[in-house]
């Protein structure tokens, strides 16, 4: 900062008070120079900005307490800071609002906007998401390193038989720690499909056998190829069970309760046939396992359990419940409209087949998707006319939602694959920085910085970082790691 000059610098009263409304600064910021004028630093007092008016008075210490460098022969203050991210933040003093600029990470704008003590609240509201957002991914980041940090750990004061769970747990739910993991996923995923396919098979006329009664049932050979598939399913629960750290958690989980459904109907229905035969009729036990037996589909969905992209789509749909919602709202108003006008124009033909209004909703929901099955038809001009006026505002309300459901599955897919790529660098820097041995020398700083972290706001005002570091106080307060996120770039 540089005062434009003598004859511009403030006189200083015998208070020692400077008259400093008149007093024109000139900042340089990373080579970057901007003139600021007293009256409009003093809106916000508390600012660096407007520190810097008075602090020649308080001599060398107060300067260096405010900048980095000082040239007494130029009198000019150096701040080696962002330069970007200091053209945003002063519009602070002329607009009363901040908006970050594309690129700069929000991470990184809010440490220097607390190096040049200006409030968050003065951030606007659309750039306050995007630090929210920022904040979530350092959380989900920190939240899986803290994961394989726990799976690498070896805690000598565990028990063998808790050592043992963690062992089974990391073998049947993370294919990638170990090869025979992968081994247990890839036969666990075979498993799924040779069971969905002898269900679907077994349904063929000419592979079903005749019993005794004459009733027709599954072959023999398939019955044994789904009762080793179910032991194999049954197998795999009970052990993830008994080594889940938290089993209320895991029996309430949804894709663990689809497990429950995929393997309860092979031993509901076995029961019936055994005991049920002697409690009531046996066409009744014949009815309810057929039933039952139809319950089988439920495995289809284990395969979400092993495919990221099954996952990913799921979640996509969760995002997007507004929008499923538009579009349920338009069909059901089209559905409406529709079916009762179609049901008023079509009866002056005397073989209508629109019978009452509930019963032309059937047409108007095959109409307005497109699907047009043909057991009900308009027969009349006018209502033909509204068959096709119908499936056409069925197309624009079926099209209009899809693309931010499709925008809402890439983004979290990119993400997902950015998180991922984001813990496995921290984890490799970290094993850099402990090979260099720098881990046992920062321990004490990085306690103190962690500490204060949770008095303060979401990182320390003392951590002074470039614009690629930050500090990630999100792990247990056993592990603290400083290290530089890429994902912030």
């Amino acid at each position: 900062i540089k005062m434009a000059g003598d004859s511009r610098f403030p006189d200083v009263d015998t208070d020692g008070s400077e008259k400093n409304e008149e007093t024109e600064i000139v900042v340089n910021v990373g080579g970057v120079r901007q003139v600021f004028y007293g009256d409009n630093l003093n809106q916000y007092p508390e600012t660096r900005l407007a520190e810097l008016i008075n602090c020649l008075s308080g001599g060398y210490d107060s300067i260096f307490s405010l900048c980095d460098d000082y040239d007494p022969g130029k009198r000019e203050f150096y701040f080696d800071r962002d330069p970007d991210a200091f053209k945003c933040i002063v519009d602070v003093y002329y607009f009363g609002e901040i908006h970050m600029k594309k690129g700069i990470c929000p991470i990184c704008f809010k440490n220097e906007m607390e190096f040049w003590k200006v409030d968050l609240k003065f951030l606007d509201d659309c750039c306050k998401t995007h630090l929210s957002e920022k904040k979530e991914e350092l959380e989900e980041i920190a939240r899986r390193v803290q994961l394989i940090l726990d799976d690498l750990g070896v805690d000598a004061s565990e028990s063998r038989w808790k050592r043992c769970q963690k062992y089974i747990w990391k073998f049947l739910e993370k294919p990638e720690s170990s090869y025979p993991a992968r081994v247990i996923a890839v036969l666990s995923f075979l498993f799924i499909l040779i069971s969905s396919v002898v269900m679907c098979v077994g349904t063929i006329p000419d592979l079903q056998v005749v019993d005794a009664e004459g009733n027709r049932m599954e072959h023999p050979t398939l019955d044994s190829i789904e009762t080793a598939c179910i032991g194999w399913f049954t197998m795999e629960y009970v052990l993830r069970l008994i080594s889940s750290p938290n089993k209320l958690h895991f029996a309430l989980s949804f894709m663990n309760i689809v497990d429950v459904l995929a393997i309860l109907p092979f031993y509901v229905s076995l029961t019936l046939t055994h005991l049920g035969a002697k409690l009531m009729e046996l066409s009744n036990v014949q009815q309810a396992v057929q039933a039952l037996r139809i319950m089988r589909i439920a495995r289809i969905f284990k395969l979400a359990r092993h495919s990221s992209g099954l996952q990913t789509l799921t979640y996509a749909l969760k995002r997007s419940f507004k929008e499923l919602g538009l579009l349920l709202m338009y069909l059901a108003v089209g559905i409406f409209v529709f079916s009762a006008l179609g049901y008023t124009m079509e009866q002056s033909h005397p073989e209508t087949l629109f019978k009452s209004i509930p019963q032309s909703f059937w047409w108007a929901i095959i109409t307005m998707t497109t699907v047009g099955y043909g057991d009900i038809y308009p027969k009349t001009t006018l209502g033909k006319l509204n068959a096709a006026i119908s499936f056409l505002c069925g197309v624009i309300a079926i099209a209009l939602p899809i693309h931010p459901i499709i925008n809402n599955f890439v983004r979290y897919y990119n993400k997902q694959r950015v998180l991922e790529t984001a813990a496995k660098h921290e984890l490799e820097l970290m094993e850099l920085n402990s090979a260099e041995g720098k881990a046992a020398s920062s321990k004490s700083e990085l306690e103190d910085l962690a500490r204060e972290s949770k008095e303060g706001p979401f990182y320390s005002s003392r951590l002074k970082v470039s614009h690629s570091d930050t500090f990630i106080h999100l792990l247990s307060e056993e592990k603290h790691y400083r290290t530089r996120l890429q994902s912030c770039k």
